[in-house]
């Protein structure tokens, strides 16, 4: 039999899959519920993956009734309403079948499961095997020999039945199946069953009367209750005889040849898997569906050439590659970096080698090629880097690293896996050899290896010409790279760290996470988990009868910020109850503060390497704005603006061999900023004229002195200047200060009349983004804001602050970049042994040598200062100190 069949119940599997996986996790940037699409389609893959169908068709409900509605007004009646969530993605999974080239059917005044029957009705008269793919139990009538079902079960998986599974299962036959139906009735469908009678009742009438009509011919010798029901209810159960009986003579498909996938397009399906945030199901669709306009079988990677010893030589052989691509197979973390086996690429021939395998000579020559300066194109080359390093190699050349690239070019994702980005930009699948034709003499790991090698030149050509199309002349592709090389150093560097202070540290928190729960035990008089908001909900508002907080779906909130504004609400009553509930909040909230001090200062102790320093891993790729972030541990979230977190910077010291620590950030870079592409000359001029800037326009937006300025409207103002820049509304600021959103607006208002332009550039912003769907910084570093356009207001509003926000703290991004760059560079070519170790955001760490510290902070000064030229000046703090907390300045 070379012809088969797949045959889905579009409606039936959806809701299916919308149950199975969770809303919530599957939304795209619009706010679109995409769980049900995902699921769907995953099981579709699935499906075709297990029984490789020659032929394909999904079938759909039409919206309002059909026949059956007619005959029977309560059919499906009684069923809630569709999830809200639901809503719009039969639509989504329709456009995916698009492109997918799969065939989707409806048809006027008829359901799903009589187009389903009459085309497996049809493939059954060909001669052909067909799967039904259902969760309705109608479509047990349809198996034969040659038609099974496919039924959902618990946790995705896929039961095929067949007629001897649909016997085991319900007592019947395929073909005796609707009789029993109309005899127990269908909950779902709003059909009544005779009172009194299951299935094990229904299958022995059956077998004793052969059919629904046998049984009603002797009903009047069925005794007892379930014989009286019986007779009660013969109109209804021939109604529901003609109502469940599938459809098979529908007048569609003329030919099945119709349903023949017709190929993938792949753009379309790329761009609406983008829409989507969909990723991995890229190389699936294409592994198991043949594209448009190819051949007709799933893309794989052309085949390789490979060599699997004599490194040396083939090293010698191609030393005249324009490019190399490489990929590793190793540990990448800094400072404990490894390297088991890697494979470089020079076209389309292949070196896949284990690095314990590799003889002297090979050793030698891999050395050289690593360290010298031919081009290579890596996938996360400061992991490669890493690797290398710890291996004993040194890695340069790197001429592109792919992941760089597509950050550059979708700045929105959340990952950037090499194999979806080789099926979306080449068509070529790396990461199943099984689909694509393994390598001879590779195993399955090392084949994915060398061809993960082969693909690295060809998609970052790829990937170039997007980024070309999109605008990017090569110079954030350029910085990128730089920014890599320096953080491989500063990772691998770390910063080192006063350990028996900070075991001391944690004993101090550890000692005040004790003493905070005995006192919030003693404020009730007796022991509870401060961690569980049930026990907490149970002292809050039933033992001490508090003001109930904001209700949840376990009840009420018990997170800080209610917390707080419930021990604000009772902070003036004197009863009893209160007064506890005072003790009991503060030592709460002071628990909980001191708690987390202590899980840091865990964190770091934890991290600390046997070299006495940590090293923190930046991640590049991660922040559509550009910045990056630390992680493992995070060191960018250890704040000079609280007591505690100033105390914390004070572990972190020069290491030996080094005399101090140097800090340098900017100052007020935000506005700066915001000044410049405003052009607005009142921002301008209060940069150039006053001293202190907060107080300089809290001067010109009170309308009073500079002198006569409270530090309260300076604060104000200060917030009010970031929030601006941070897309932040009157509410939000309102929210901030703790007054009403009518001052906050009237505050914003007067701040406007002083500096008109800010208000017309911030409301371009919005204007552009919506034209173009995207941001640009001044290095032209996009951020696409499909949201802009959302039909819901609340991701629309999100947008539109993003879009205010994303072009300043872009552009804030992009400098400190290139002053992060400049400064590592200056001091190499200083000869000086001083050294970046971590950047936070607008500031730099770094360990000073012994008689460097002038020369540093020349450099520092300098370079940060000339980083980019702005319609202000770029102001540059630094201090010194001998740790990180002595350093500020």
């Amino acid at each position: 039999m070379t012809e088969s069949l797949l045959l889905l119940d579009g409606h039936s599997m959806a809701f299916r899959s919308f149950y199975a996986l969770r809303p919530d996790n599957f939304r795209n940037a619009a706010g679109q519920y995409l769980n049900a699409v995902y699921g769907f389609t995953s099981t579709l893959l699935k499906m075709i993956e297990d029984h490789h169908p020659t032929h394909v068709a999904v079938a759909f409900d039409l919206p309002g009734g059909t026949f059956r509605t007619r005959e029977y007004p309560d059919y499906k009646g009684g069923r809630a309403a569709t999830p809200e969530e639901f809503k719009g993605q039969i639509s989504l999974i329709q456009a995916v079948l698009d492109v997918l080239g799969i065939r989707w059917l409806t048809v006027e005044d008829f359901e799903a499961d009589d187009i389903v029957a009459t085309l497996a009705t049809r493939g059954e008269a060909a001669g052909w095997q067909v799967w039904v793919a259902s969760g309705d139990k109608d479509s047990y009538q349809l198996v034969s020999d040659h038609v099974h079902v496919l039924y959902p079960m618990p946790r995705s998986a896929m039961v095929e039945l067949d007629p001897d599974a649909i016997v085991a299962r319900t007592g019947v036959t395929p073909a005796q199946y609707p009789d029993m139906a109309a005899l127990v009735g269908e909950g779902a469908d709003n059909i009544p069953g005779v009172k009194g009678v299951g299935p094990k009742t229904a299958a022995k009438w059956i077998a004793k009367y052969g059919d629904l009509e046998g049984i009603l011919a002797n009903a009047a010798d069925i005794r007892g209750k379930a014989g009286e029901a019986l007779r009660a209810s013969e109109e209804q159960v021939r109604l529901n005889r003609r109502i469940n009986q599938s459809v098979r003579d529908l007048p569609i498909v003329a030919d099945l040849e119709e349903l023949r996938p017709a190929g993938v397009e792949r753009e379309r399906m790329h761009a609406l898997f983008d829409s989507f945030d969909f990723t991995g199901l890229r190389r699936r669709v294409l592994a198991a569906l043949p594209e448009k306009g190819g051949t007709g079988e799933p893309s794989g990677a052309d085949e390789l050439r490979v060599s699997t010893d004599d490194v040396a030589g083939w090293l010698e052989a191609h030393r005249d590659a324009p490019a190399y691509g490489m990929a590793v197979r190793g540990a990448f973390g800094p400072g404990q970096g490894d390297v088991e086996r890697f494979a470089i690429a020079a076209g389309q021939d292949v070196l896949s080698v284990d690095l314990a395998d590799v003889d002297e000579k090979g050793t030698k020559a891999l050395a050289a090629f690593l360290s010298g300066e031919s081009k290579k194109v890596v996938h996360d080359a400061k992991g490669a880097w890493h690797a290398w390093h710890g291996a004993g190699y040194e890695l340069n050349g790197v001429a592109r690293d792919t992941m760089l690239s597509a950050y550059l070019l979708y700045p929105g994702q959340r990952t950037y896996d090499v194999g979806d980005l080789a099926i979306r930009h080449l068509g070529v699948e790396v990461n199943a050899p099984e689909s694509a034709g393994q390598i001879p003499g590779l195993e399955a790991g090392d084949d994915q290896l060398a061809r993960l090698a082969a693909v690295e030149v060809p998609l970052a050509q790829a990937l170039d010409k997007e980024l070309a199309k999109h605008g990017e002349n090569g110079d954030l592709t350029r910085l990128e790279l730089a920014v890599e090389r320096a953080l491989e150093r500063m990772e691998a560097t770390g910063i080192a760290v006063d350990k028996v202070k900070l075991d001391g540290m944690w004993k101090d928190f550890d000692s005040r996470v004790s003493m905070a729960a005995q006192e919030a035990y003693a404020a009730i008089g007796h022991e509870v988990n401060l961690a569980s908001p049930k026990q907490l909900q149970a002292v809050l508002f039933d033992e001490l009868g508090l003001p109930k907080t904001k209700k949840t779906k376990s009840g009420y909130t018990t997170n800080a910020d209610a917390l707080a504004t419930l021990a604000e609400k009772i902070a003036a009553r004197e009863d009893a109850q209160a007064v506890a509930g005072q003790q009991f909040l503060g030592a709460l909230l002071a628990h909980r503060e001191v708690t987390k001090l202590r899980q840091s200062v865990e964190g770091l102790s934890a991290a600390v390497q046997p070299d006495g320093r940590i090293h923190t891993t930046f991640q590049q790729a991660v922040a559509a704005t550009g910045r990056l972030s630390s992680t493992e541990p995070n060191l960018q979230n250890i704040h000079a603006r609280t007591e505690e977190g100033r105390q914390i910077r004070s572990v972190f010291i020069p290491g030996e061999g080094f005399e101090g620590l140097l800090t340098a950030d900017y100052s007020q870079i935000e506005m700066r900023i915001m000044a410049s592409l405003s052009r607005d000359e009142g921002l301008i001029e209060a940069f150039q004229e006053g001293e202190d800037l907060h107080s300089y326009v809290a001067s010109l937006v009170y309308n009073i002195p500079e002198k006569s300025v409270t530090p309260a409207q300076r604060s104000k103002v200060k917030a009010m200047s970031y929030g601006l820049a941070y897309g932040l509304s009157s509410y939000g600021l309102a929210a901030q200060l703790h007054v009403p959103t009518r001052e906050a607006q009237e505050l914003m208002d007067a701040y406007f009349a002083r500096f008109g332009n800010v208000r017309t550039y911030l409301n371009s912003l919005v204007e552009q983004a919506k034209r173009d769907g995207y941001t640009e910084t001044i290095l032209g570093r996009r951020r696409y804001l499909p949201e802009l356009t959302s039909k819901n207001p609340r991701l629309r509003d999100a947008a539109e602050r993003m879009a205010l926000n994303a072009p300043i703290q872009g552009s804030a991004a992009d400098i400190i970049k290139v002053a992060m760059v400049q400064v590592a560079a200056a001091l190499g070519d200083a000869h000086l042994s001083s050294r970046i170790l971590i950047q936070v955001h607008d500031e730099l760490v770094l360990e000073v040598a012994p008689g460097e510290r002038e020369a540093v902070e020349a450099i520092v000064r300098r370079e940060m200062g000339s980083a980019y030229p702005l319609a202000v000046p770029l102001s540059v703090g630094v201090g010194y100190g001998t740790d990180w907390r002595a350093a500020a300045h």
